[in-house]
């Protein structure tokens, strides 16, 4: 279990500060890149590197930063996002890094600024991230004190500004289209695309939006080089990634892992295996709203293009387990009813959709389903998705609901069959049945 590590290799006590983060190299990427390399010469090592998003699409990095118009024909200021705002269900990687290491943050945030000469950036902060914000904050005035952030960076002429917003606990914002809205002081209701973000994002100008663990890579591609990242992970999916791991394990937490890795070996290896001796039963490989998987597909390697033809997504890897006491009727009720809640509305078939999947996921848990409510299910999520909304919500619910049916439809019709949840006392499912029928 011995594999290559640098993305959490700085952290200690005193990781948080500028005097540690120095001691230990930061912020030699960064001046070393502004004395020696062009913006373009800094995409083209992250294009070289293979660095995809860690956000949970997997988009090729450099890529997206080159989709910026050329500065000599689009003289508009241009701005990156940060999205912090790390809301997806099981998912905790990015609240290690700001907490624990809040300049190589910052100094991926600068890099990303310089490579898309942008002056600006906003990093957009979960609100119950309370200690998340306040180290990258304190970070971010030592940083400004130290002239590494504002007028003429490290004695370059590039000059860059950062700037933090704390979100209000709405999952919508994770969305890369909401979160711009709540930047500019609206409702955080996604936008339709096209227009893109890198034509018209924040206030209408160009704009890149990156996820926190996107750029703390930077720094580190930029001062090891394309092939040494390259060297870690698989061809398709290159590097290191932290995986979040919770649920029915020994050792919940955040692992950092090379692509490529047996999620069998992070469940067992890393995660301590199942808790209490018992077995896997079904897991979800990238949060809340990756397609669940059948405790049987374990083998799978940590890799987007492993897990999409195994049925899922890697998404934010946040691995969520499941033992074989675990009821995945009760456990899809509870992802439903959080998708009904953070649905926005716009779309009708989200916001129609993801009230009807938590109502009829609650009725069969409380023994009130009927038999035809399997393949309402089924036919409602596809109605769904893919694709057919503003924004992913609508998938993200539909998604895993089809997944459910896929791998556990015996178990949903066992519930039916029995007017009752098969995996709690009979005595104690028809109080609570006849509570909800009451209310």
């Amino acid at each position: 279990m011995s594999r290559p590590t640098y993305l959490l290799d700085r952290i200690r006590p005193d990781s948080h500060t500028l005097a540690a983060y120095q001691k230990s190299g930061g912020y030699e990427a960064l001046r070393n890149a502004l004395k020696s390399k062009t913006p373009t010469e800094v995409i083209d090592v992250v294009k070289a590197s293979g660095l995809r998003g860690r956000g949970g699409a997997g988009f090729p990095t450099g890529m997206k930063w080159s989709f910026m118009p050329d500065p000599a024909k689009d003289k508009r200021p241009r701005y990156l996002a940060i999205n912090a705002d790390e809301s997806e269900p099981g998912t905790c990687k990015d609240r290690v890094l700001m907490e624990r290491d809040p300049h190589g943050v910052i100094e991926g945030v600068l890099l990303a600024c310089y490579a898309m000469r942008a002056s600006t950036a906003y990093i957009y902060v979960r609100g119950e991230y309370r200690e998340s914000y306040n180290r990258l904050f304190e970070a971010l005035r030592e940083a400004r004190a130290a002239g590494l952030v504002g007028r003429k960076i490290a004695g370059s002429e590039f000059s860059c500004d950062i700037w933090m917003h704390k979100g209000a606990g709405a999952y919508i914002c994770g969305e890369e289209t909401g979160l711009m809205e709540s930047l500019e002081g609206k409702r955080g209701h996604p936008r339709p695309k096209p227009p893109f973000p890198a034509m018209f994002g924040l206030w209408g100008q160009p704009t890149t939006v990156n996820n926190v663990e996107t750029v703390f890579n930077v720094p580190f591609i930029l001062e090891r080089g394309a092939d040494w990242f390259r060297s870690m992970g698989t061809k398709a999916s290159t590097g290191n990634l932290l995986v979040g791991i919770s649920g029915h394990v020994n050792k919940p937490g955040v692992y950092e892992v090379p692509f490529g890795v047996s999620c069998k070996e992070l469940v067992d290896g890393y995660a301590g295996g199942i808790w209490k001796g018992r077995k896997l039963k079904a897991w979800f490989p990238g949060g809340s709203s990756t397609g669940v998987l059948p405790g049987s597909a374990i083998d799978v390697p940590m890799e987007h293009d492993a897990i999409k033809n195994a049925g899922s997504m890697l998404g934010t890897a946040a691995l969520i387990a499941m033992d074989d006491h675990a009821c995945v009727v009760r456990a899809m009720e509870v992802v439903a009813r959080f998708y009904d809640h953070e649905s926005c509305g716009q779309c009708s078939q989200c916001r129609e959709g993801t009230q009807w999947l938590s109502q009829i996921f609650h009725r069969i848990e409380i023994g009130r389903g009927r038999m035809e409510d399997v393949q309402m299910l089924e036919d409602l999520a596809k109605s769904m998705a893919p694709g057919k909304t503003i924004c992913a919500l609508s998938d993200a619910a539909a998604i895993p609901t089809l997944a459910i049916v896929k791998h556990f439809k015996d178990e949903i019709e066992e519930h039916v069959r029995l007017a009752r949840c098969p995996f709690v006392d009979p005595a104690h499912a028809k109080r609570a049945g006849a509570f909800a029928h009451a209310h």
